[in-house]
């Protein structure tokens, strides 16, 4: 440690002193963000323009769910690789009047004439991965939209039609195109690039593509926006731009069977948020299908190991977040998948007994990759190989009335489908069941295709309550499977390391599931990744984790300090 802690400095510019035990990595450390703190109201997002559409919400008097709808208008806009009206989300909602948090799960459905054998080829293998979310076979009944009309029905103040209004000028007049837009549309290594519409749509008529700076209109989705406004979200369930959803998705090789009726019969989900203590507080998350039980499970199983006392100078504590995250997909991957299809074990997955002796497995060093566990309640089910790319946002809201809205929301893959109907692309969310229903030791898996299912979701926005039951944090990130770990190494930050929400989310990112290991090595720096590996755990050079954390913490006094992840392009801001 002599030789490392002086080698892991302050990584964050413009944040207090932090005591030795809680300095965070700076070896190739980025420019990091200033944390933004404010007594009121606050939005944190990945795109400047989509949290000044929800900080305009919040001084017109609307609230944190209202602001929601502005936020998600403007990112389908200016950040499409990512989210949009025709993909999914979930959200945690805390009511400051009453206490109660909500878990709404806008997560996509697949048709009902989806079978078992979706991604399955003609010779019996599953298709390939790129071939799968190219085809009108990968989008599912996109749920964003009817979520947020749900959620803006129960706890909005604002007319939904004054929602979009910041949305519409931008698609109407143009925006400015942004580095990292720019460089999807430019990247060699997506695929969507390649699909008619994005070749179509990102074209500019002297036929260059367009690059950072430039401005890009978009009059068919200022079209799409009026429309929603007016009607509500039956503008994209029902009548022409259903039709165009359904038109769009069955032409190719590989055509989905998405119906009218499909789209109609679409409803979100809203129950009581899954919420268990946790230390001196309460962490809610979405119940399943997202994996937010998984992520509540690790933080259960450090709480019996000393990684709070270590900090994050020590390679023995992010040494025991690796094991735990293996630990947790391990379970996660085998057990989790809709309710509505598949028994999912969360009593027994966060019962204190199962969860201590799952703890065990938890070492100073990595060994071999550990087995799922068998908690009380488990279905016999079959293994996982879901691939899951990292196309997806989050928000962190939290209006003047102390209201709070944290929300993942995502398209999938960049640019989802490639498929765009009404100024928006279409979902691939389908790609994110298991190809092969019957996989590994022949048990069905939990996570297999079946008509009107949704799909196993990693995206976990989570809100954390004090002693009191009172808001005290919420926080979420992109980053398709990793996601759980993002969450849970920003969780352990503020947590347990004591760190600001800023620094917490610049920590370098560590992603361990089975045998593979995957870091920020140049966060890490050297010395740090060689004290890694001597533990085994395996990461090498040239890898990099894009999180795309956003966070709010209550501090005392009520002061609100916010965080934005700075390998994106978001901000907190407040009113």
């Amino acid at each position: 440690m002599r030789l490392i802690a002086p080698l892991l400095l302050a990584l964050i510019a413009g944040c207090a002193p932090l005591s030795a035990e809680a300095r965070p990595p700076a070896e190739g450390a980025v420019a990091a963000k200033t944390p933004a703190y404010k007594p009121s109201g606050m939005v944190a997002a990945a795109n400047p323009l989509a949290v000044e559409a929800g900080l305009r919400v919040l001084r017109d008097g609307g609230t944190a769910v209202d602001a929601a709808v502005a936020v998600q208008a403007v990112l389908g806009l200016v950040e499409p690789q990512s989210s949009g009206l025709g993909g999914g989300s979930f959200m945690v909602f805390y009511d400051a009047k009453t206490g109660k948090v909500t878990a709404y799960d806008g997560r996509e459905k697949a048709p009902q004439g989806a079978t078992p054998q979706l991604f399955m080829g003609p010779d019996g293998k599953p298709l390939n991965f790129v071939t799968a979310v190219l085809s009108g076979r990968s989008t599912g009944v996109p749920g964003a939209v009817g979520m947020l009309a749900q959620a803006q029905k129960e706890h909005g103040k604002a007319a939904w039609n004054t929602l979009f209004k910041d949305a519409e000028r931008l698609a109407d007049g143009g925006f400015t195109v942004s580095p990292r837009l720019a460089g999807m549309i430019n990247s060699p290594r997506v695929p969507q690039n390649t699909a008619p519409d994005v070749i179509a749509y990102f074209t500019k008529p002297n036929g260059q593509r367009y690059q950072a700076g430039d401005t890009l209109k978009n009059p068919a989705y200022a079209a799409t926006l009026r429309d929603l406004a007016g009607k509500g979200p039956s503008a994209l369930y029902e009548g022409p731009l259903a039709q165009k959803i359904v038109d769009r998705l069955h032409q190719g090789d590989l055509p989905s069977t998405m119906t009218l009726a499909d789209l109609k019969a679409y409803k979100p989900r809203s129950a009581d948020a899954l919420c268990r203590p946790w230390k001196v507080y309460t962490v809610c998350v979405p119940n399943p299908s997202s994996s937010g039980v998984s992520v509540i499970q690790a933080l259960m199983m450090l709480e019996h190991t000393d990684i709070a006392k270590r900090g994050p100078t020590d390679p023995v504590a992010w040494t025991q977040l690796a094991e735990a995250e293996r630990v947790m997909y391990a379970d996660r991957d085998r057990y989790v998948g809709d309710p509505s299809f598949v028994k999912v074990p969360v009593d027994g997955l966060l019962d204190p007994a199962y969860v201590a002796e799952r703890a065990k497995l938890i070492g100073q060093t990595a060994g071999a990759a550990p087995p799922f566990g068998l908690p009380k309640g488990a279905p016999v089910v079959g293994p996982d190989s879901t691939q899951e790319p990292a196309g997806t946002t989050h928000m962190v809201i939290v209006d003047p009335m102390g209201n709070v809205v944290s929300m993942t929301t995502t398209v999938e893959s960049v640019f989802g489908s490639g498929r765009m109907v009404g100024g928006f692309f279409l979902n691939n969310q389908l790609t994110d069941f298991n190809f092969d229903p019957r996989d590994g030791d022949g048990a069905p898996g939990a996570n297999a295709v079946a008509g009107g299912k949704r799909p196993r979701s990693s995206m976990v926005p989570i809100v954390v309550l004090d002693k009191d039951g009172k808001f005290l944090a919420a926080l979420g990130s992109p980053g398709g499977s990793a996601i759980l770990s993002y969450n849970l190494k920003a969780m352990v930050g503020v947590f347990d390391w004591g760190l600001t929400m800023q620094q917490a989310i610049n920590l370098p990112n560590l992603v361990a599931r089975g045998d593979m290991f995957s870091a920020d090595v140049d966060r890490f720096g050297p010395q740090m990744t060689a004290a890694l590996q001597a533990r085994g755990v395996a990461i090498k050079t040239g890898q990099v984790e894009g999180s795309g954390l956003h966070g709010v913490i209550v501090r005392p006094g009520g002061v609100l300090e916010g965080g934005a992840d700075p390998r994106r392009e978001g901000v907190a801001k407040g009113l």
